[in-house]
């Protein structure tokens, strides 16, 4: 088999197409979630915790020279980010549990099946 038909087979398989999906929305989540953090968190429950401080920014924090600053950012951007998958694979567990759950309705049974019914119950007779 050759190597480009091999690739073929591989970037065509179903994990690995699923895998470039999940990358390209994780980016697009990634960004959605920095916009929150710089966007709204910082402006509304960072920046008075800033002023006090006397910084504007949060990566200007800094003590002896160790820009914790910048590490702070990355763990809010952590946190949010972990917190919003909790909920997102709660929500789909959730759902999961729901189908698993609901009842199975039986199928109708077919004519032949109701006749043999009837045949059993007169030879019980």
């Amino acid at each position: 088999m050759s190597l480009l038909k091999e690739f073929k087979e591989f970037a065509l398989k179903g994990n690995v197409i699923d895998l470039a999906v999940a990358v390209v929305i994780g980016g697009a989540f990634g960004k959605i979630v920095s916009s929150l953090i710089e966007d709204i968190i910082t402006p509304v429950i960072l920046n008075p915790a800033l002023k006090a401080a006397g910084v504007d920014q949060i990566a200007q924090l800094s003590a002896n020279g160790i820009k914790y600053g910048v590490f702070l950012s990355a763990v809010i951007n952590f946190i949010v980010i972990a917190f919003s998958m909790f909920l997102v694979v709660k929500s789909i567990n959730k759902m999961k549990k729901e189908e698993k759950e609901a009842p199975a309705v039986a199928p109708e049974p077919t004519n032949e099946e109701k006749l043999l019914g009837e045949i059993r119950d007169l030879l019980k007779k």
